[in-house]
């Protein structure tokens, strides 16, 4: 996860609420969240390189929409993150739980 921009991380979080979605549903979905327009030459590049790095598969809808999902490799990512998030606030005295 470190090695990812900011927005591809967003990326990946969208992904991981919605079930299946295509490009457009994630785009929408981070707009919601960040309350900018994301366009489709920034979403799609980068939809294209969390593929290329194996953090998402992508399927074929209908010939004209791809659905995207989280690989085992980025749940385990989610995992070691939220891992080290978690201890590093605790070293800091917050506990969140």
């Amino acid at each position: 996860m470190y090695e990812l921009s900011s927005f591809q991380r967003d990326l990946l979080y969208c992904v991981a609420a919605l079930n299946g979605p295509s490009g457009l549903e994630i785009g929408r979905e981070l707009a919601e969240y960040s309350s900018t327009e994301v366009n489709h030459g920034r979403l799609y590049p980068n939809l294209n390189d969390l593929i290329e790095k194996g953090l998402l598969s992508k399927d074929e809808k209908d010939g004209r929409t791809n659905l995207y999902e989280l690989t085992p490799l980025a749940i385990e990512l989610f995992e070691e993150r939220h891992q080290w998030e978690a201890d590093k606030l605790r070293e800091a005295g917050i506990d969140l739980d």
